[in-house]
């Protein structure tokens, strides 16, 4: 019966010594890690939204009167203008052409009525001060006046109804086709222009936000076709009313655009800096492990890893503020954390 037994107490001390020999090469296994020193920096605190852009300065012109239609030439290009054209404010795009029009507004006549009655007003003062007419004569005479410069004042705004101007320096955006001298009825569209160096984005913020939004605060502006640029807006102007069904108010960002890289109808992204720190214990957010019962991160500590439980506080741009658990200069495990535990061994690739 001794002999059965044997075997089987040798197997028993054989598997023994095996997992004493395997625990004792875990335990001498060093994980490769990599380590940043926790530093000081600044943070803000983002809220982000989205919308469609429109340009802040918008028109669309319509004929004021009938006649015969004219598009100008532009002085830049030498030619008529055109779709994408940048026009200056006061720069006449269309003319509109009738004779009879012209004639029944009749602005030389009134321009000589009106020179008429300067020298006849001059007259009557001059006479006024010798006494040679009464001051009803004197006034009448600047009574006349008067009327015959409203008279020619009019004579111009009949005759600018002929015309069609850029009401501000801007891009022609739309510009239906008509033939050079086909007659167009008044109230015809005729002309859209917009200013692209300032934008406006409409947007939706939820009622949390609003005591961390207020006026003139920063926001950075990007569009999906354009990842690489990053425009600045502001918000110029906040809704007090909250929206009962959606619980939200309305925001309105300035968007500065002197480029013209964006245009009008564009899908944007604006991120608003609704707070900031300045000289904050700051980490990369992929350092940080979540578990059930908090936040924790590993720092090297010779060559073992000590495990932090730590409070965090803003987040932004793949960083998060650290608000208890990590001092400045402490090695912090950027890399090869994943599989540790507290006073695991560890081999430093960066020193």
């Amino acid at each position: 019966m001794i002999k059965r037994y044997i075997p089987i107490a040798l197997l028993g001390m054989s598997l023994v010594a095996c997992n004493d020999q395997q625990n004792k090469f875990s335990a001498d296994i060093s994980i490769p890690v990599t380590v940043e020193e926790v530093s000081r920096d600044n943070i803000q605190e983002v809220f982000t939204a989205t919308g469609t852009i429109v340009s802040e300065f918008e028109s669309l012109q319509t004929t004021e009167a009938s006649g015969e239609y004219y598009i100008q030439i532009n002085p830049r290009t030498g030619k008529k203008y055109k779709m994408g054209d940048e026009v200056k404010k006061g720069e006449i795009i269309i003319r509109i052409e009738d004779e009879e029009y012209e004639n029944n507004v009749n602005i030389e006549g009134a321009k000589i009525d009106l020179d008429i009655s300067e020298m006849e007003y001059e007259k009557q003062k001059a006479l006024y001060e010798k006494g040679g007419v009464t001051l009803r004569e004197k006034v009448t005479g600047e009574k006349q006046l008067v009327s015959a410069q409203k008279t020619y004042e009019n004579a111009i705004i009949q005759l600018d109804k002929m015309r069609v101007s850029a009401p501000f320096n801007g891009v022609i955006t739309d510009l239906p086709y008509f033939s050079q001298g086909v007659k167009v009825e008044q109230g015809k569209e005729v002309l859209q222009i917009m200013s692209y160096k300032e934008m406006v984005m409409d947007m939706m913020l939820p009622e949390s936000q609003i005591t961390k939004v207020s006026l003139n605060q920063q926001a950075w502006i990007t569009n999906y076709s354009l990842p690489e640029d990053t425009l600045f807006g502001k918000l110029k102007e906040i809704s007090p009313a909250i929206d009962v069904e959606s619980r939200t108010f309305k925001g309105r960002l300035a968007i500065s655009n002197n480029e013209a890289k964006l245009r009008p109808g564009m899908f944007v992204k604006a991120d608003i800096i609704v707070d900031q720190k300045d000289s904050v214990v700051v980490i990369p957010k992929d350092a940080i492990l979540v578990r059930t019962d908090g936040k924790v991160v590993f720092i090297a500590r010779d060559k073992t890893a000590a495990e932090r439980k730590i409070v965090t506080g803003m987040e932004n741009n793949g960083k998060v503020e650290i608000l208890e658990g990590l001092k400045p200069e402490e090695r912090l495990i950027i890399k090869g954390f994943e599989t540790l535990k507290d006073r695991s061994k560890i081999k430093v690739l960066n020193k």
